[in-house]
């Protein structure tokens, strides 16, 4: 029994040190004490001595619950190049190339035809970040590359992005515009998420899981793990949702049979080029149709252009239109003759009849007509209503409320102060909009950014307004032994970038023991 304590004292020390490791900022070597520790306690047999049973468990739980934290600790921002994704050939990835190759066939050579468009900005755009290029493949499982790809779970666009995660990430969303069909924005939008993944969990088997069904939802699993789950994400597998479990070997599979076309016999009859194109600054609402018609343009062109337009209809603000470079010139000398002639479409109220009413009674209610009720629902003569029937009803009540929230909006917009920002290290527009309690879009017209790029240095004017910044209270913090400032932003509900932007710290600083911290 003192042999086995002897270990379990042993693990304990090897933790302690870790700690002091990892609060000097070398990670790798606390991290390796840490994997000596845990097999220690794997060699500690409890059922020989059943009161160590506890203790044993107790230190496995402290042992992975440290090592979470370093993973979570690393910086959020690449400062240097990713290791490649290593393409793993199992029974898993296997069964997926079957499949692929087979049942999914066509729909797998259709998305590599669609991809020709899309993969090399992607693949620049990659290499910047210092991503690997495979990660350009990720779309074909997510969508198909198809822009406007539609999931169960509201999740939109060429990287399927639930509205939540999108707008944390710079995608704005509102009646006239959604930028997760954007392939740019949306682009740079996935690149920073996989950044924070692959920090967070160390691995990119493990970052791709957790992009598909969230982070969330792998520490969960992870923390119910009784083996030392950060070796390998197989030993994850079996316990993730089912369509995760099938997520990462499906993409290694992917990236499997791209790199071995000619052994699938795969070719492409007709890949999609990318579209030559310049952005443009437009200051009235117009519909695409329109714009097409007067510069000799197809209307699908300009939809595949400018997919983030829902309706087809420039929003009532600035708008950077994307217009082919064949017709530039063509634009810039008709779009001053091009007229407004937009009208708001139809906004509606859902109602469930209920027994008893009838059309008129309805229409009666919500103050429209019949005939409005009846044409938005394609009702005609031979057809009824129902109790519990939901109809679709024109309000003119809705109506009337958005101009009022419209013009109130105006007015707190126009009691804002323009003031300067700097970007800093970590910076993106969602970031510095939560920051200043505005929003990307607004920071996009008010410095005329044709997308949601910024760079390190790049001054920035925002219209914040006094009001907020008055409510903006300070309070200091000291750190504790354990602390990394990922886990103190948590703690105190705020962003990791503002913690270190209040104290001047950047992604590699090391904070210590007693050292105190501003914090909101």
């Amino acid at each position: 029994m003192e042999a086995v304590q002897a270990k379990i004292d042993q693990a304990l020390e090897l933790c302690s040190h870790a700690q002091e490791l990892w609060e000097e900022g070398d990670l790798d070597e606390a991290l390796n004490n840490l994997d000596d520790a845990y097999s220690l306690i794997l060699e500690v047999d409890h059922n020989t001595f059943s009161e160590l049973s506890q203790q044993k468990e107790d230190v496995r739980y402290l042992i992975s619950k440290r090592i979470l934290e370093i993973y979570a600790s690393r910086q959020i921002v690449v400062t240097g190049q990713y290791e490649a994704i290593p393409i793993t050939m199992n029974d898993h990835v296997k069964a997926e190339i079957k499949q692929l190759t087979g049942p999914e066939r066509k729909f797998f050579i259709q998305s590599l035809e669609r991809a020709s468009r899309y993969r090399p900005f992607i693949v620049q755009e990659l290499k910047k970040a210092g991503l690997p290029e495979e990660i350009s493949w990720l779309p074909l499982i997510e969508s198909g590359y198809k822009l406007r790809a539609l999931s169960s779970a509201r999740a939109l666009g060429l990287w399927q992005f639930i509205p939540s995660t999108g707008h944390k990430f710079g995608l704005s969303r509102n009646h006239y515009i959604d930028e997760r069909m954007d392939p740019e924005k949306s682009t740079l939008a996935a690149i920073a998420y996989l950044k924070e993944l692959h920090n967070l969990f160390g691995d990119w088997t493990t970052a791709l899981a957790s992009y598909n069904c969230g982070e969330g939802r792998v520490l969960k699993t992870i923390r119910r793990q009784k083996i030392n789950y950060l070796d390998n994400f197989w030993d994850l597998y079996q316990n993730l949702p089912r369509e995760t479990a099938r997520y990462v070997p499906r993409f290694l599979a992917t990236v499997h049979i791209v790199n071995n076309l000619e052994k699938y016999n795969i070719q492409l009859e007709n890949p999609l080029s990318p579209i030559e194109y310049e952005s443009f600054e437009v200051k009235k609402q117009v519909r695409l149709k329109d714009i097409a018609t007067a510069i000799g343009a197809d209307t699908q062109l300009l939809t595949q252009l400018n997919p983030e337009l829902r309706h087809g209809l420039l929003p009532p603000e600035t708008y950077f239109l994307k217009i082919p470079k064949e017709k530039t010139a063509n634009f810039l000398s008709k779009i001053d003759n091009i007229k407004t002639t937009y009208s708001p479409p139809a906004l509606y109220v859902y109602h469930r009849v209920k027994t008893g009413e009838t059309m008129s009674s309805i229409a009666k209610k919500y103050k429209t007509s019949i005939n409005a009720i009846s044409r938005a629902n394609t009702i005609t003569k031979t057809h009824t209503i129902f109790a519990g029937k939901v109809l679709k009803i024109p309000s003119r009540q809705y109506d009337s409320n958005n101009d009022i929230a419209m013009a109130k909006k105006t007015d707190t917009l126009k009691s804002k102060k323009p003031i300067s920002y700097k970007v800093i290290r970590g910076d993106n527009l969602w970031i510095i909009a939560n920051r200043f309690s505005t929003t990307p879009r607004q920071i996009m017209l008010n410095n005329k950014l044709p997308n949601t790029t910024l760079h390190i240095g790049q001054t920035i004017n925002i219209a914040t307004s006094r009001q907020a910044e008055s409510k903006r209270t300070t309070a200091t913090y000291r750190v504790r032994s354990g602390d990394n400032p990922l886990l103190i932003a948590k703690r105190h509900n705020m962003s990791l970038n503002r913690l270190l932007s209040l104290n001047h710290l950047d992604k590699s600083s090391k904070i210590f023991p007693g050292q105190k911290l501003i914090i909101e």
